[in-house]
């Protein structure tokens, strides 16, 4: 079924939004689209499950919550919040437990980010898990800094109220099972200087449980495996911490070329990659036997400016897509749209690019640094989208 822009835009606007956003921030179908453009669907695509984002219904910045996306290793913790007790420990002078409310006394420090499982995009059963929001929380360099960081400390552990037992070596003679946190941890230097914060509000809320109330760590330009929720203790510590989602899980294996050789390397997966997706494509009525089309799309980065977005169909050469001066944030997506031209009848893909302030291009799923991945993680590649249209 054909959905009309406007029914695509009142059934987005059933959706639980806050005013303040859909006042201060712009459609995702910009001003200059007709009223008869008419949705044309994409071929071969299962629709949006619940709590993810849906592409062609999609028409604000910030992400209402009913398409947010939330992903758990170790299941969903349960534990009085009402008692809430943040941990600060390790190398620091003054260790402190802090309870939500002097959390919230501290100076509050506002993201506007978009947030991205590093494994959206492997599969066309997984297109979904990017949203964009509005943070509030305490700046964690300010924090650390007031604890008095102690000399040999190299990096900051953050582990979470959920936990589950794993086996961390197999075998008859030398197998050891044991319960462990979920954590991750940043260097030091990142925990100073990425801009991370101690989120206990989206989109003018508090956070809701399944997205890690009531404190998450929020690190904007990473992917959202770094971004720690139910956050139960921040550790600062004078070695690496090693555990399953640091040392063994979302880590990425690529091949890299060094001449005739193809060699394997592993690296942590942390900094989203520049990415873009074509969000959905609209038609206008049949005009001398063609069918014009436009393309709306959306394109994020780890905060490195994005120069352009480049999108083709079928066969045809890239074109300069038009990126939304306004709204706009570093760590934020930007909205793009471009009028494609008219098409014969018939089946037809279409695919963008996003092309950072550096020059590099999202690759090709044929391009090394993807076909050389041996793991789903840092799905970043473009994602052709299949539709057909007629007469």
């Amino acid at each position: 079924m054909r959905m009309t822009r406007r029914q695509a835009i009142k059934t987005s606007a059933a959706a639980t939004v806050m005013g303040w956003a859909t006042s201060s921030f712009p459609a995702f179908v910009q001003a200059n689209s007709d009223a008869d453009e008419e949705l044309v669907p994409f071929l071969n695509m299962p629709r949006s499950r619940p709590n993810s984002l849906d592409w062609e219904t999609l028409d604000e910045w910030l992400t209402p919550i009913d398409q947010v996306f939330n992903v758990q290793h170790y299941g969903m913790p349960e534990f009085d919040a009402t008692q809430y007790g943040l941990d600060i420990t390790g190398l620091i002078d003054h260790p402190r437990t802090m309870t939500l409310e002097e959390i919230k006394s501290l100076p509050q420090k506002t993201i506007q980010a978009t947030f991205e499982c590093s494994g959206n995009g492997s599969s066309k059963g997984f297109m979904n898990a990017v949203y964009n929001s509005e943070w509030v929380g305490a700046d964690l360099a300010e924090l650390l800094k007031s604890c008095e960081i102690q000399t040999g400390a190299i990096e900051t552990a953050f582990i979470g109220y959920d936990r589950k037992e794993e086996t961390l070596r197999k075998g008859t003679r030398r197998e050891l099972t044991v319960e462990v946190p979920f954590g991750r941890s940043l260097s030091m230097d990142d925990a100073l200087g990425l801009g991370a914060i101690l989120a206990y509000q989206r989109n003018g809320e508090p956070l809701e449980h399944r997205i890690g109330a009531p404190v998450r760590l929020i690190v904007p330009g990473w992917y959202g495996i770094a971004n720690v929720k139910w956050l139960r203790r921040i550790e600062v510590r004078d070695r690496r911490y090693m555990g399953r989602y640091m040392g063994r899980d979302y880590v990425t294996v690529r091949g890299e070329r060094h001449g005739s050789v193809i060699e394997f390397i592993e690296t942590s997966v942390t900094r989203m990659h520049t990415k873009s997706i074509v969000a959905r494509v609209t038609r206008k009525p049949t005009a001398d036997g063609k069918i014009p089309l436009k393309a709306y799309g959306a394109v994020w980065s780890d905060g490195t400016p994005i120069d352009s977005v480049e999108v083709k169909v079928d066969d045809g050469s890239w074109q300069k897509a038009t990126l939304a001066k306004t709204p706009w944030s570093k760590f934020s997506w930007i909205f793009f749209e471009i009028d494609l031209g008219a098409v014969s009848p018939g089946p037809h893909v279409v695919v963008s690019r996003g092309i950072d302030a550096n020059g590099d291009a999202q690759p090709s799923a044929d391009d090394d640094e993807i076909a050389l991945k041996r793991t789903y993680w840092e799905a970043y590649q473009q994602w052709p989208r299949e539709i057909e249209v007629s007469a």
